[in-house]
This record gives structure tokens, C-alpha cells and sequence, in this order.
């Protein structure tokens, strides 16, 4: 099942049919055991037969914050290893991923997300910039795992390896992120084996792919839900982009005109542009 943020409400993808909820997009996706309350709001007629067709599609996510978590694969632990080891800095991220705390930030509110299609920004005090493709998790204000998205985690890694102290510089920032296309909510938990892949077109040529399964994650979806709202609340649910393995080279950086493809088995694809 597939639920979609539009202009005119929140679009119910399920068996081939779609339906619009008559519940506004918060009070659709902020409950336990959604798959099955949709299910029961299909029976209960709260939804009534639709189309997407026409109809803009927002990016999945209204009042609820975006967090992110950090060095949860190897390879993104080698990288900001790298990209520190001037500053001196290097060691913590060595550090935080063989500890029992993960690395969770604030990565932007709802306002500043992009959709897909639309354009992301890199910003213009930094001179090494990437994307980072990233499951990303829906967890309702019960702290449990309700659905999952894509999620593009905008960098700026120059002002990262500066100094870590930076880190919400490098993170945060208008267009700093985009989800999409849909909030997928299957009957069971994602599997292990789900592969994420992103490819970067630079003058319609392909200039990056890569590819990783969840099943390279260091730390469990369930874990880092649970580190998250051990000691917060998040009355209408919260995104969290559980980290990546696909990293560019140190010799890339993002331009503008670049366009970005990121896709996960189930979901579908998330398209941006760099402005």
C-alpha cells in the first residue's frame, strides 16, 4: 500500500486502485498498526475512489520533523573519517560506530523538504558537495516504524571536515533534502535484502552509480527508532533517514544542473535537479 501528499489531500494507492482519505495527511499517517487502519478506513468507506492523475505530489511529509542518523554503514564511516582527518576529528566517527549510542541530528522541517522533481541547492560557502541516498523511516508519536520513503540527505562535506561542530552548517540548509515519491506501508516490515541505488547525471551522461541492500546497515530500523524517541516526543510522527552506503568520491562534487536518481525495491524512485 501507497500513500501519496497531494494538493487535495492524502491518495491511498492499494491493489491497483487509488482512493482519496477524507482524514487530512497527519491524521492519516500518525497511527499504530497503519497498514491495517487503512485497511479498516477502505471498509468504513473514509475513502473514496480517486486518480493521481493531475494531481501535484508533495513530498510525504507534513508537521513532522526530518531527523537523520549517522555512520551507520561502514563505507559512511570511512568517508567522514576522511573527509576529518585534517581536522583532527576523524577518531569520533570510529568511535560512534562501535558505540551503543548512534549519531541522530536534526536534519530540517517539513517546510524546507523537496519533493521529487523539484530542485535541491548546495550551498555557496562550501566547495564539496554530495547527495546520500537513504531509507527513510516513518515512526508514528507511538515510537513505532509505520512506513518508509526515500531520502535524499544533502551534504556539505567541506564544512563537515572542517570541523564536526559544523555539522548542522553542513546539513541544514534551504532544499537541504528531498523525500518521495510515496510513504510505502506494507503488511510486514521491510525486508534486509531491499537495495537502494542512486545514479548522478551530469550533461545527460551518467557521471555516479552505486548500489547497497539494507542488509549492510550496521545497526537495526527498530534500534534507531528506538534511540530516537527514547527521550523525545513527536505528537504527529517523525521522518528519520537511517544513513547510507553509497558515497561518492573525494574527487566529486555536485554542480548545478546535475540531476540525481535515487531508488529502493518496493517504493519507486526519487528525481531532483541541483539548482
Amino acid at each position: 500500500m501507497r500513500l501519496y501528499r497531494t494538493t487535495t489531500g492524502a491518495i491511498v494507492e492499494h491493489d491497483g486502485q487509488t482512493y482519496l482519505h477524507q482524514l487530512d495527511w497527519d491524521q492519516v499517517v500518525n497511527r499504530s498498526s497503519l497498514f491495517r487502519r487503512l485497511l479498516e478506513d477502505l471498509q468504513q468507506g473514509l475513502l473514496k475512489p480517486s486518480s493521481l492523475v493531475g494531481k501535484k505530489i508533495l513530498a510525504p511529509i507534513g508537521r513532522q520533523e526530518l531527523w537523520a542518523a549517522g555512520v551507520t554503514y561502514i563505507r559512511s564511516k570511512v568517508a567522514r573519517m576522511e573527509e576529518s582527518e585534517q581536522s583532527g576529528a576523524s577518531r569520533f566517527y570510529d568511535l560512534v560506530y562501535s558505540a551503543d549510542r548512534p549519531e541522530l541530528f536534526m536534519k530540517a522541517a517539513g517546510w524546507r523538504v523537496r519533493a521529487s522533481g523539484e530542485g535541491l541547492r548546495i550551498r555557496k560557502d562550501s566547495v564539496w558537495n554530495v547527495p546520500e541516498p537513504e531509507l527513510t523511516l516513518f515512526i508514528c508519536s507511538g515510537g513505532t516504524i509505520e512506513g518508509y520513503t526515500i531520502g535524499n540527505d544533502m551534504s556539505s562535506r567541506s564544512i563537515e571536515g572542517e570541523n564536526p561542530l559544523y555539522l548542522p552548517q553542513a546539513k541544514i540548509f534551504d532544499g537541504c533534502a528531498s523525500l518521495g515519491p510515496c510513504l510505502l506501508v506494507p503488511p510486514h516490515p521491510i525486508n534486509s535484502s531491499t537495495e537502494i541505488s542512486i545514479s548522478i547525471f551530469r550533461d545527460q551522461k551518467n557521471v555516479f552509480s552505486g548500489s547497497a541492500t539494507v542488509s549492510q546497515m550496521k545497526r537495526g530500523l527498530t534500534e534507531l527508532a528506538g534511540w530516537l524517541t527514547k527521550e523525545l516526543s513527536f505528537p504527529d510522527g517523525v521522518m528519520l533517514m537511517t544513513g547510507t552506503c553509497i558515497v561518492p568520491g573525494d574527487d566529486f562534487t555536485l554542480r548545478s544542473g546535475d540531476k540525481i536518481s535515487i531508488s529502493i525495491t518496493g517504493i519507486g524512485s526519487l528525481e531532483n535537479h541541483i539548482e
